[in-house]
């Protein structure tokens, strides 16, 4: 499928209509997203209104937006008018339906895009996987037989095979970026609460965002306008860069720190201290926060919980409030000195994930030389930038005929118009990039997504 800005430009123009672009894209769906267990519903009576709506204004000489016609899909924890919000889990399958769309979904339809799908992820965004009892479990598009990372796995598979040329997803410890890297796709975890978080089923509130997959820097750009209502400048003073060493070193593939080293070879290489503890009380934050909201759920009936995620709320409503408090007071002074440290750069350089994507057979990575479980630890140098709420954008090094990999750009506060720009050139330099998947036919047979 054509990148996003490409098929609102020639939507505008009327060189093609918005339902011409759905129904091919609903064609691909039927024909290519089964396999991939990353589509959970498809929107088709919604979505031919919305394009419906765009072509009328077309027809009339009004603008319909920036993303005119655009078909797109969110993770099955955002509020779509008229349906259950599930966060992936068959607990909510009958839950009352949403009254209104999720505000991200409503800022992205007054722009003219198209809602097409709901996306597959961890049961209510509580892993690195996208291991789902009810809708399988993800496959990367790049290789059938491995994983697409999570939480946000469906999101990041349906860009990265095509199929639709945006999505959302939501990151609370890593759960864009990780599958962004995993998947070959930019991904976007914006600065801590900047876009819009209304009617997005939460996680823990001290870390949840939402963003956007695409395959290009541009469509990223347009995005992130739309759904933060700032613009992002194209131009400015040279960024300065610097490479996040210590625990960043470790654990990385050589091709990441290579690529690192030779995008920035003079930059200084800083060390973030106690990355073990802030990625700790990372954990802990996130136990505590998830474990109290479905506190009432597991008492009622905790066996309707995928078992793997069960155990790890159950524990995390079990821990005192003193240790939660301990943490946050941690997190307030870990922020504060981190800031302090990186104040003199506008992008930080490290990798996104440890590595490829693991097998769906054997879904473990190796960290410090031990065999661990991938749906616990793939977010090992996400989940440290996480605590400090800095905005983070995962990019594709360039590796056509290979598995993904990923890197993070860092930025400051409210930074992400410098990260754009450094990953443009990057991208015109064609260090990162976006890469269409091979060998499609070989992947396994799946179950057909639901139509809505």
């Amino acid at each position: 499928m054509k990148a996003a800005l490409e098929i609102a430009a020639a939507v505008r123009s009327g060189k093609v209509s918005a339902t011409q672009v759905l129904e091919d894209c609903l064609a691909d769906i039927a024909a290519r997203a089964a396999p991939l267990l990353a589509v959970t519903r498809v929107l088709e009576e919604r979505a031919r209104e919305e394009a419906a709506r765009i072509d009328a204004l077309v027809a009339e000489g009004t603008d319909p937006g920036t993303l005119a016609g655009v078909p797109y899909g969110v993770k099955d924890l955002f509020d779509v008018a008229g349906l259950p919000t599930t966060a992936g889990s068959t607990i909510y399958a009958d839950a009352p339906p949403a009254t209104e769309d999720a505000q991200a979904v409503a800022r992205l339809r007054d722009a003219g895009a198209v809602l097409v799908a709901t996306l597959n992820m961890d049961e209510f965004a509580y892993g690195f996987a996208t291991i789902n009892a009810a809708h399988g479990t993800t496959r990367n598009p790049h290789d059938p037989s491995r994983l697409a990372g999570g939480s946000s796995g469906g999101s990041a598979a349906v860009v990265a095979a095509g199929l639709l040329p945006f999505s959302l997803g939501s990151d609370t410890n890593g759960s864009v970026r990780v599958p962004a890297s995993l998947t070959g796709t930019y991904g976007l975890k914006p600065t801590h609460a900047d876009l819009p978080l209304e009617g997005v089923f939460p996680f823990a509130k001290s870390f949840d965002d939402i963003g956007p997959f695409t395959t290009t820097m541009a469509d990223m750009a347009c995005i992130w306008e739309v759904l933060s209502g700032h613009a992002a400048a194209q131009e400015g003073p040279r960024q300065r860069i610097a490479r996040l060493g210590g625990r960043f070193r470790e654990n990385a593939d050589p091709e990441q720190l290579a690529a690192i080293d030779a995008i920035a070879p003079d930059a200084p290489l800083i060390e973030l201290p106690d990355i073990a503890r802030a990625r700790s009380a990372a954990f802990l934050i996130t136990a505590c926060e998830g474990g109290a909201l479905h506190r009432e759920a597991l008492a009622k009936d905790a066996l309707a919980f995928d078992p793997a995620t069960r155990d790890r709320l159950i524990a995390g409503a079990l821990l005192p409030p003193d240790l939660y408090e301990e943490a946050q007071a941690f997190r307030a002074g870990y922020r504060a000195q981190v800031l302090a440290l990186t104040a003199d750069f506008d992008v930080l350089l490290a990798p996104a994930t440890p590595c490829v994507a693991p097998p769906v057979d054997d879904p473990r990575i190796e960290i410090d030389g031990k065999l661990v479980p991938a749906r616990a630890d793939l977010g090992i140098h996400t989940q440290p930038i996480t605590f400090t709420g800095l905005p983070s954008l995962a990019v594709p090094l360039y590796r056509p005929g290979r598995l993904p990999l990923g890197l993070q750009l860092i930025g400051r506060p409210n930074g992400e118009a410098d990260l754009f720009r450094f990953a443009m050139q990057l991208e015109q330099r064609g260090i990162i990039g976006s890469t269409p998947p091979a060998g499609a036919e070989t992947i396994v047979a799946g179950t057909p997504p639901v139509a809505v």
